[in-house]
């Protein structure tokens, strides 16, 4: 029998994000193995390997933000918001920086890479949307099954909820 360590339980991702993840990497995945062959047939390899490198900067730039959201989400969940919106503006200001720094590369070409991008793209929001419509994931936690304490303390008389009492018929 194996037992956790505290470290290793920070660590795990809850079972529904790993499933979302694992289902938006696959077809992605998929896409890039596709791409280089494609690439290859309409222009050779330097077009095969920017299509393929197309398609791994948008499995990396998909698949990092949803990671350290799936981290934040588990560890710090009132925080989500915020750090969605951090994760983005990181996320496009890298792929601005990557674009500015690879526009004029003689080693890539820039129409294959861009269709891998848009190859990347489909592929994982494709995935991630099949993903979350097949998980069933709570959005509300039910309270505990424990009768709550009436809201006047330990002594005063529960309220009866306008539902449950009792209607009177007027002559």
């Amino acid at each position: 029998m194996t037992t956790s360590t505290p470290r290793a339980e920070r660590l795990r991702m809850q079972s529904n994000d790993a499933r979302i993840i694992r289902g938006a990497a696959i077809p992605t995945a998929v896409a890039g193995i596709l791409a280089a062959p494609a690439g290859a047939v309409t222009g050779g390899t330097d077009t095969a390997l920017a299509a393929v490198a197309g398609v791994l900067v948008a499995g990396a730039f998909f698949g990092s933000g949803q990671l350290v959201l799936a981290k934040v989400a588990q560890r710090w969940p009132d925080l989500l918001m915020g750090a969605a919106m951090a994760v983005y503006v990181a996320k496009v200001g890298i792929l601005m920086i990557l674009t500015v720094l690879l526009r004029d590369a003689s080693f890539l070409d820039g129409r294959a890479f861009g269709a891998g991008v848009m190859a990347g793209l489909v592929a994982w929001l494709g995935g991630q949307l099949w993903s979350n419509l097949r998980v069933k994931t709570a959005y509300v936690v039910p309270e505990s099954a424990e009768p709550a304490e009436p809201p006047g303390g330990a002594g005063a008389p529960a309220s009866v909820p306008s539902s449950a009492a009792p209607s009177r018929k007027l002559p």
